[in-house]
């Protein structure tokens, strides 16, 4: 298993993303919860990011939204960034 790390500043852009999208929360638990077993798993879509966001991953909570980390395999720590639509975490 992996930890997710939450820092205050995705926990606020998550509470805000999840008041304007109530209808995403189950989802969005479901997706934090199976990224913590295996973030690997082809459901989440994980990809690497290029450009000034290299180091940085992508998740996809549905076809629209997605959550960026960091991924330490290493240590099996996840830092969640950010959460939003496309071109908002982009």
């Amino acid at each position: 298993m992996f930890t997710l790390i939450f820092t205050e500043s995705y926990t606020k852009r998550a509470q805000r993303f999840l008041n304007q999208h109530p209808t995403l929360i189950k989802q969005y638990e479901k997706v934090l919860q199976l990224l913590e077993l295996n973030p690997h798993h082809p459901s989440l879509r994980l990809h690497g990011l290029q450009g000034k966001l290299k180091g940085i991953s992508s998740i996809s909570i549905n076809l629209q939204y997605r959550i960026t980390l960091q991924l330490f395999i290493q240590n099996k720590q996840i830092i969640l960034l950010n959460v939003g639509d496309h071109d908002s975490v982009y």
